[in-house]
């Protein structure tokens, strides 16, 4: 899908997703120190400066002209739980991964920083473009707003309701949306079989149902530092190549 594949390069992914699921602690990671919020991290002036050179990628405008600026505050990126698809009591529909800010350039570009706590702090540990995790958490304000990366799918939870928050949330469950209970049987039918754990996940098929994060990788192959296009950075972690498939049912 388009929406994907813009944003599916990666610098150090890996590394990244290690530190947000707490087996690397951030500081341990190297690059930018860690901060005592996400707000203090996305707007330090070593982020900042990764920021500028971000927007000035592909010959935009000049790195000293981009005057980057972090707009508001960071809000919590939800990503589907396995507990719920795989019909744990109690499970909430998702489960908070990362922060995400909003940073914008002189010439109107946006971009989202992501944040994870690590010891001692808060720590960027990926620029990617756009800025989709603070817009719809701003169109699902009331609700709970979270991501099936699976499809790429944003929706809100609202009471006993899951409703669609773009196109791919629209084809998966209607514009007027579904019950909760209705979701779930969707998503364990589409995933049940490939949690992690499962027989589907250990033969790396597909590369099996993930829920680490940040799920920078939308679709096919990344490359560490790949050429054109760049989407995402991570900030100051070890150059790591990292292929990623979608997880799409077999």
């Amino acid at each position: 899908m388009t929406a994907m594949n813009a944003r599916a390069t990666t610098l150090g992914l890996l590394t990244a997703a290690l530190v947000a699921l707490g087996a690397l602690p951030a500081a341990a990671a190297g690059g930018l120190p860690p901060a005592p919020t996400p707000e203090q991290a996305a707007s330090a002036p070593g982020t900042l400066d990764t920021l500028s050179r971000f927007f000035a990628r592909d010959g935009a405008l000049a790195p000293a002209a981009a005057a980057p600026r972090v707009d508001g505050a960071s809000v919590p990126v939800r990503l589907l739980s396995p507990d719920f698809v795989a019909g744990k009591p109690g499970a909430p529909v998702a489960r908070v991964e990362f922060r995400a800010s909003r940073a914008v350039a002189s010439d109107g570009q946006k971009a989202s920083l992501w944040t994870v706590k690590g010891a001692g702090g808060w720590q960027v540990v990926n620029i990617a473009t756009g800025d989709d995790e603070i817009r719809y958490a701003e169109l699902g304000r009331g609700g709970l707003v979270f991501r099936e990366p699976q499809i790429d799918a944003w929706y809100v939870q609202k009471g006993a309701r899951v409703l669609p928050l773009d196109e791919d949330a629209v084809r998966a469950v209607g514009r007027d949306g579904t019950s909760l209970g209705a979701y779930r049987e969707r998503v364990a039918r589409a995933y049940g079989d490939k949690l992690p754990g499962s027989a589907y996940a250990r033969s790396g098929a597909a590369g099996g149902y993930e829920a680490s994060a940040p799920d920078a990788a939308r679709d096919g192959t990344v490359m560490a530092g790949a050429g054109a296009g760049v989407g995402v950075v991570a900030l100051g972690l070890a150059c790591t190549a990292l292929t990623r498939h979608r997880r799409r049912p077999a």
